[in-house]
């Protein structure tokens, strides 16, 4: 039985077959219904690095991430047991999420939750772990406290500060500043070791200065802490002032100073070792004394020091090599030498290096009754123990698997069944760190899919390769076959080639090829098929193309361009001048044949292309104008021989092969009467763009011979041109072919940038390396991003060197990210990119903040606002739409637009009742987001009170108002002329009771103001009445008969006797009553002369 096996990753399925097959990938469509069936195990897609060190002064955030069909549930251990985090009410888990947030807004203290935990992302077909995660809180402790004393030495003698700063997590960066906070000018003599000592080779008088404080710089908590400053003494034998010595040649013989030997300060002795780990730098150091000043110079025994990974530091006192490997082992030395003699110290140095990977277990997927291996290899020094877990636990543990057999770095699996599906983790480990990664192993059945659209229409152009895909997934892995027409016969052989992922290769396209073709794709389980219909096109071909030209200025020339192409296709035709494209101007005119350029000139000299294209090919064809200018002298004799273009250098041939560079000799043709100015060498290479020629070089025409600079990996192909006055000659035939060795790349791609296309993603483009820059076969690009200002892990995929760009998904909305693009070939990798900064989508913003409307007058509104609290990226502007109103009556909407600094807008008013609706929005690239709403506040009273005055001014009003004023001033004295006569009744004639006192004034018609002002107050409020105990009582009736009759009892008399009773006393009541209310109005001063 044949074995199989398939490889799923995110993207798409890898199948190997057995040792006598091929392997191949499928691609898994991103459609959602096909993904949601297709079960899988739990991955790990995102993590917090091991060492994971966190700021006191943040909230935790410890990431777990990971995908899975069904979606995985997540749980978490710490320090080896399992962590319930549900009951610590700091810590929440994110929805859909594994990660731990750890919020300390409330209390808390980060140190607690210190320690070592690790994720559990599980579903129905497996578990998977995430590394183990070693958390710690930053610390920057403070500096011990001391006395320093005063440092004696004398001049010449070496000297150490020692810094000795306190341990931090991690640790902190040194820098040596005065007290005063000026840094400390170091050079060869007096420098900073990478302990953070200073140290001096020799100690000179001026050195006694300044004074010297260590300083300590902690990262995380962005603090700074200083050592007391040290004080020098410098003792010397001849005192002197320092301009007496600024021009002397030797500055330590002239101050007395004594000459002598180098010796080594740091590291002490002759010999000393030194450990590294694989792929770090190693940083070697050696400080020495001595006067003068000693130089150092670095040496590897028995070898040469690593060209293109070495740097020098600190005055080449410290050499460090990068990314070092076991080769860089051995022993190193530097010589420290002035001229009184030389010290050498040498370092041994042994290279060591954590597990890193040599076959990294990837995902394996199986169909009922195939078997597989998952392989775990992994080196290092010590060489690591290989572990094997499944779901999490050791794989001795779990329960008997009769078709999996571990072997050693190995597991087999034979006749795999459905539910068989699991996570494997190998963790290999030694002294130095552990690897750790997850694989599962997931048996599916799944019937044949076939990727690519249906009823697809492609077009070819006549005797050109086609390919015709049929891209396709299943489980077990689908046979592929393509019929033409409804033809039974499989098409193979002959003028068909077909290729094990689905593809079939039409060699050479012709008329007969026509048709509709049928891809079908079958397994166990069923098939699907596709069809796709092929039309084969004429090629475009220029018939005549333009011709060298050599006309006179201002004369009129043709440039011919016949074109014969399919007519089913749409034919553009396009003219460029000196490769850029052409300004058709008042001069020239386009034709079907050609181009016509009248009255040339001398700016109409140089290169022109016709280029004839469809949408499915295209051809070219150059000449060139040269403009003679008119001459008014004589012609002399060697003008009467005719000048053209020279004739095609001839037998090109190649010596002084190298690896990069080769030696191009070829015999120049005729010139023609005209000498040749200039060679042009071309050359062609048939990997990424065979038959295209790419300009390489220029040469005087004086020569015949150049070595050329070659590019590694390109199998070149030259040719050369020769160029007189009068235009190029026809290239030369090509030279035999040359084929340079490969070589990692040394560039990376150029124009890297991130950009989203929505509001979760982000869209990373690059430009990709061409045929010359690749320097090797099975160009990739490994991209990597990260966000910015976070601590986070790089993420990473790669893709192959055809492809320029890959898409970020499930990104926050506008978040900065690091981006990184780096090619790398069959031989290695280019150098380290730059780091590029990008943003992932944009989104709406929220609704603008505190949108306030204001009416400081009825001419204007004012509105204000702040910014939308969300921008959610780059705010382009606010869009404001407002609406006059009055009641149901609405006027039309008025759009106004605003930059994104302006927070405020003045509304001109049309009229001063109206009021008005706004709508306000911020913008970003994306649109429009959420309103912020309003209305103008009621100003009816202020616009009533305006018109009122408009109208108090006018003429006609003011007479109006006279005149009604007049009327109602005789209308007052009627009514009173009629009261007053209709009071008078002879009542008090017929009554017994003596007048008091007011009835007196009343009977006599008179009005006493001064009772009215003594009287007012201690007289009750109107409607009241006082009671014995001084209380107010409110009266029952004004209209009482009772208090009109004698002893309660009221009768009527038919003289009317009563009726005038009535009427004194309601007289008397009223002006009782209303003596300061009526007072001060009109009626009442009527009343009163009356």
């Amino acid at each position: 039985m044949v074995m199989q096996r398939y490889l799923l990753t995110y993207v798409g399925v890898v199948l190997t077959l057995s040792p006598h097959h091929f392997i191949r990938a499928i691609e898994v469509p991103r459609d959602s219904s096909i993904q949601d069936e297709l079960f899988q195990p739990p991955t790990i897609t995102k993590q917090s690095v091991k060492n994971y060190i966190v700021d006191p002064r943040d909230n935790i955030n410890i990431e777990c991430e990971a995908k899975g069909n069904p979606f995985p549930t997540f749980t978490w251990t710490r320090n080896g047991k399992f962590f319930n985090y549900g009951k610590d009410p700091r810590v929440t888990r994110r929805s859909k999420s594994g990660t731990l947030s750890i919020d300390f807004r409330s209390g808390g203290r980060p140190e607690d939750y210190e320690g070592e935990y690790q994720c559990f992302a599980q579903n129905r077909l497996g578990t998977a772990i995430s590394n183990k995660i070693v958390l710690q809180v930053s610390k920057s402790p403070l500096w011990p406290k001391e006395n320093l004393d005063i440092q004696e030495v004398h001049e010449g003698a070496p000297l150490i500060l020692a810094c000795n700063p306190p341990p931090g997590l991690p640790p902190p960066a040194i820098f040596w500043m005065s007290s005063s906070m000026e840094s400390i000018h170091q050079d060869k003599r007096v420098s900073q070791g990478q302990n953070g000592d200073l140290y001096f080779s020799n100690v000179m008088q001026e050195d006694a200065l300044t004074d010297y404080s260590c300083n300590a710089r902690f990262a995380f908590t962005h603090t700074i802490q200083q050592k007391n400053p040290y004080t020098l003494k410098v003792l010397t034998k001849h005192p002197h002032n320092e301009t007496s010595f600024r021009n002397h040649t030797d500055m330590y013989s002239a101050r007395g100073v004594t000459e002598r030997h180098p010796s080594f300060m740091y590291p002490t002795g002759t010999s000393s070792s030194q450990m590294v780990l694989r792929g770090e730098d190693l940083l070697l150091e050696c400080i020495a004394s001595g006067v003068p000043t000693p130089d150092i110079i670095w040496h590897k025994r028995g070898g040469e020091l690593p060209v293109g990974r070495i740097s020098y530091e600190n005055f080449r006192k410290a050499l460090r090599i990068a990314n070092v490997s076991e080769e860089d082992s051995g022993e190193y030395f530097c010589l420290a030498s002035n001229k009184v003699g030389s010290s050498r110290h040498t370092v041994s140095v042994r290279v060591k290096a954590a597990p890193y990977w040599l076959d990294e277990p990837e995902n394996l997927v199986l169909a009922p009754g195939e078997g597989g291996r998952l392989i775990c290899r992994a080196n290092g020094n010590p060489k690591p123990s290989i572990q094997w877990l499944v779901n999490g636990e050791p794989i001795e543990s779990s329960l008997p698997n009769p078709s999996r057999e571990v072997k050693g770095d190995t597991v087999m699996f034979r006749d795999a069944q459905i539910g068989s599906s699991a996570v494997y983790q190998c963790n290999a480990s030694n002294e130095h760190g552990y690897l750790l990664a997850n694989a599962f192993v997931s048996v599916l059945d799944v019937s044949p899919r076939i990727l690519a659209p249906r009823n697809q229409l492609m077009k070819v152009i006549q005797n050109n390769r086609t390919l015709l895909d049929c891209p396709f997934f299943g489980s077990p892995i689908p046979t592929t076959r393509w019929f033409k027409n409804g033809q039974g016969n499989t098409l193979h052989g002959g003028n068909y080639k077909m290729h094990e992922n689905g593809t079939l290769e039409i060699i050479m396209a012709r008329r007969e090829d026509q048709g509709t073709y049928t891809c079908v794709a079958t397994n166990i389980l069923g098939k699907a098929e596709i069809q796709v219909r092929l039309e084969v096109k004429d090629p475009t071909r220029i018939t005549t193309g333009p011709t060298d030209t050599v006309p006179k200025k201002g004369s009129t020339i043709h440039l011919s361009c016949r074109i014969k192409y399919d007519s089913t296709l749409k034919l553009t035709v396009t003219w460029l001048k000196d490769d850029s494209i052409l300004y058709i101007g008042n001069r020239m005119k386009k034709d079907e044949d050609g181009l016509t350029i009248y009255g040339v000139s001398e700016k109409d000299q140089g290169y022109y292309t016709c280029v004839a294209s469809t949408e499915l090919d295209r051809d070219t064809a150059r000449a060139h104008l040269t403009v003679l200018a008119v001459s008014a002298s004589p012609v002399n004799r060697m003008t009467t021989f005719p000048k053209a273009r020279p004739e095609r250098p001839r037998d090109l041939e190649l010596t002084d092969l190298a690896e990069r560079s080769v030696r191009l000799t070829w015999i120049p043709g005729d010139d023609n009467n005209s000498p040749i100015t200039d060679y042009i060498v071309e050359f062609e290479e048939d990997k990424l763009q065979p038959g295209v020629w790419h300009n390489h070089s220029r040469y005087p025409g004086s020569v015949n011979s150049a070595v050329l600079r070659l590019a590694p990996y390109v199998n070149y192909q030259f040719r050369v041109i020769a160029v007189n006055e009068v235009g190029s000659s026809y290239p030369s035939l090509p030279s035999e072919r040359y084929q340079t060795n490969g070589a990692r790349p040394e560039i990376n791609p150029t124009g890297v940038q991130g950009a989203g296309t929505s509001k979760n993603n982000m869209v990373i483009s690059w430009t990709p390396l061409n045929a010359t820059q690749a320097y090797g076969p099975r160009l990739k690009y490994i991209v990597k991003w990260r966000r910015r200002d976070t601590r986070e892990s790089w993420s990473n995929v790669t893709v192959s060197g055809d492809v320029n760009k890959y898409t970020v998904t499930q990104t926050p909305t506008y978040v900065p990210y690091e981006i990184k693009v780096q090619a790398e070939n069959e031989f290695g990798r280019a150098p380290e990119p730059d780091v590029v900064i990008g943003y992932s989508g944009e989104d709406l913003p929220s609704s603008p903040r505190y949108f306030k409307i204001r009416q400081p007058n009825l001419e204007t509104i004012t509105l204000e606002w702040e910014h939308p609290e969300h921008p959610n990226g780059i705010l382009i502007g606010y869009t404001l739409r407002y609406q006059a109103f009055n009641g149901s009556k609405t006027g039309r909407t008025i759009l106004e637009s605003f930059s994104p600094n302006q927070t405020k807008f003045l509304i001109q008013r049309t009229d001063p009742v109206s009021r008005y609706r706004c709508d306000l929005r911020g913008r970003t690239q994306i649109g429009e987001g959420e309103p912020a709403k309003g209305e103008s506040p009621s100003h009816l009273n202020e616009a009533y009170a305006k018109n009122q005055g408009d109208i108090a001014t006018q003429g006609w009003f003011i007479g109006l108002m006279c005149a009604i004023a007049l009327l109602v001033l005789i209308l007052l004295i009627v009514c009173f002329i009629k009261r007053s006569r209709g009071g008078k009744y002879p009542v008090r004639e017929n009554k017994d009771v003596p007048l008091d006192p007011d009835d007196q004034k009343v009977d006599n018609g008179s009005f006493d103001y001064r009772s009215l002002e003594s009287d007012e107050d201690n007289k009750p409020l109107q409607g009241s009445q006082t009671s014995l105990d001084g209380t107010i009582k409110q009266q029952e009736s004004d209209d009482s008969l009772v208090d009109y009759g004698e002893g309660g009892e009221g009768q009527f008399n038919e003289d009317g006797s009563f009726i005038g009773q009535y009427t004194v006393k309601k007289d008397k009541e009223e002006t009782e009553g209303n003596e300061s209310s009526e007072a001060t109005s009109p009626v009442n001063a009527i009343y009163s002369l009356a």
